[in-house]
């Protein structure tokens, strides 16, 4: 039988244990593999395979012995408890040994599950689990996860009740993470909460989100940003003297006002152009983007990449005879005295 995508969901959190299968397949293995361990965790318990009550077999054995599928999924185990036999990866080839496995298979043996690629309609394997009566059929494709994909994963790390605003944070991080990069954070997130009952706030998501720039440049770029000519100096100084290279310093700050631009320039708002960035931003520096946008509106922030531009341009002038940090230095200074306008 085949899943819909929102019946899949539902399925992988809550498998049926009184069916002999599931088929999962998509383009994305990573996102296949998640799936796949959902599925089993839930079938099995968190304690399944250490109790052996899970076999896994790979895909090149059974092109040599097809009945070995069957034998495993009638084989009794030590300990009691449901069974599961996994085949990573089928090709599609392999069909006709599942297909002997499965009108074999009798309630009580262990179930199948098996992974697969991207399966095109006229895949024989494909057309085995979508019409046989006894089993499932997923796709798992390289979308976001929805809403209910989101809530499953926190609710399976511990985290619920969940504020809106971390709520909204969180689901846009799913939006540019891989699978596996938002299900460690998801993780990191449980962990970092671990003893503390507050609430989660925009900025817990903010101090675990794998999302890293370099502090002391973002630094530079608040002060730069906010107008403070008096703290310029020592925070260029400091950089400097670590050997950050002028020409990334332009590039950061090219970088970052054309990031305020965008979100000065929203048709919507500086609210709306704030929560439509991807890569999104969180917490405290979401709000300091946010109030910096507003501050130095779309005309002043197009003179200033006006700037940024003239500098990076003479920074890469094969005939330019001023010493790239004073270049640098002086564009930031600009800046400074354009955002006290």
């Amino acid at each position: 039988m085949k899943l819909s995508a929102r019946d899949a969901t539902a399925y992988f959190a809550r498998p049926d244990a009184g069916k002999a299968g599931l088929l999962i397949y998509g383009p994305d293995a990573m996102r296949v593999a998640l799936k796949r361990q959902q599925v089993i965790t839930a079938l099995l318990g968190p304690e399944g395979e250490a109790e052996m009550r899970l076999t896994r077999l790979a895909a090149g054995d059974l092109r040599g012995d097809p009945a070995a599928l069957g034998d495993a999924t009638r084989a009794q185990g030590f300990f009691p408890g449901p069974r599961a036999v996994f085949v990573d990866m089928a090709p599609d080839t392999l069909a006709k040994a599942v297909a002997g496995a499965l009108q074999d298979w009798r309630p009580g043996d262990a179930q199948i599950v098996v992974t697969a690629g991207n399966l095109s309609k006229g895949s024989a394997l494909r057309k085995l689990f979508e019409s046989h009566p006894q089993v499932y059929a997923a796709a798992v494709y390289a979308d976001p996860p929805s809403r209910a994909e989101i809530d499953a994963s926190l609710a399976a790390a511990g985290l619920r009740d969940l504020p809106r605003a971390a709520l909204d944070d969180l689901t846009a991080l799913a939006q540019v993470l891989d699978p596996g990069d938002f299900a460690q954070t998801v993780e990191k997130l449980a962990l970092y909460k671990l003893g503390d009952s507050t609430p989660v706030s925009p900025e817990d998501i903010a101090a675990i989100a794998p999302l890293s720039t370099e502090a002391g440049i973002d630094d530079l770029l608040e002060v730069v940003a906010s107008g403070r000519s008096d703290a310029l100096g020592t925070t260029f100084r400091r950089l400097k003297d670590q050997g950050v290279a002028p020409v990334l310093l332009c590039l950061s700050a090219v970088r970052h006002f054309r990031v305020l631009h965008a979100i000065a320039a929203h048709p919507g708002g500086v609210s709306e152009g704030v929560a439509r960035l991807r890569p999104p931003l969180f917490g405290p520096r979401r709000t300091a983007m946010q109030r910096q946008a507003q501050h130095w509106g779309r005309a002043r922030l197009e003179d200033a990449l006006a700037i940024l531009v003239e500098t990076d341009l003479a920074l890469r002038s094969a005939g330019a005879t001023a010493p790239q940090d004073a270049l640098v230095e002086r564009a930031l200074f600009r800046l400074t005295f354009l955002g006290r306008r």
